[in-house]
């Protein structure tokens, strides 16, 4: 199967199959959405099958769950799990302090409740998603419907007191309207080019009316497992 994959697919899916090899039996475990956290799904639900473990997913998407579902893998809430031992996600830029951007998928808000829920967040990515600086990848922000246009002109005047390259806000669109999270709010994009102090700004986003969460994700990643489409490994520690 795997000479079959495309270059990007041989890459997520190595770093997909070393991350699951850090789940145990009896785990409970936060699933995590987008195409990297597919194959984690699959390669989980591959160790389940060979092994016979017994784990409990927390999806944080409905694609994610119906993909779990549809591969036999126990599928429970949050509120009844509690708390759990890992969860395992892709994302869409890291740097040297493991800090992340993630909404790429359109699941940031219970991405972020899951993962900090969890003793361990392990991300599954390519070595491209790797950068210097923050803020290549547009920044994502969860909004309300209600007031958007309000909340997003509080958001460009907030920019203006920080450090970064661009303010360009855009309603993510799925097709002709907007796009709609599974919690039923929609999605500003911020194309910010460089984000000096993402933490100072992640504090700063939340407290608008109307921002329900950004995409920032401090202080949550512990490991990042970077597969490459040769197979090659490498893994980063919060230090």
């Amino acid at each position: 199967m795997f000479a079959e994959l495309s270059s990007d697919d041989k890459a997520k899916y190595v770093a997909a199959k070393r991350a699951v090899e850090f789940v145990e039996d009896g785990m409970r475990l936060g699933l995590g959405t987008g195409s990297t956290a597919a194959w984690m799904v699959r390669c989980l639900a591959e160790r389940v099958q060979k092994e016979g473990l017994r784990i409990q997913g927390v999806p944080t998407s409905t694609r994610t769950a119906n993909l779990a579902r549809e591969l036999g893998l126990e599928v429970i809430t949050l509120d009844e799990a509690g708390r759990l031992d890992i969860t395992i996600d892709g994302t869409d830029e890291f740097d040297a302090n493991l800090s992340l951007i993630k909404g790429g998928g359109g699941a940031l808000l219970r991405e972020k409740i899951v993962a900090s829920a969890s003793d361990k967040m392990i991300v599954i990515a390519d070595f491209d998603k790797c950068v210097t600086n923050l803020g290549q990848f547009p920044l994502p922000i969860e909004i309300l419907g209600f007031g958007l246009k309000s909340s997003q002109d509080q958001i460009a005047s907030l920019l203006a007191a920080h450090d970064v390259a661009g303010r360009d806000i855009t309603t993510r669109m799925a097709g002709n309207v907007p796009f709609v999270t599974d919690e039923g709010n929609h999605i500003l994009d911020l194309h910010l080019g460089q984000i000096s102090d993402p933490a100072k700004l992640a504090i700063a986003l939340n407290q608008v009316p109307g921002v329900i969460e950004n995409g920032l994700f401090i202080n949550i990643c512990d490991l990042v497992v970077l597969g490459a489409s040769d197979g090659t490994l490498e893994e980063h520690s919060k230090s």
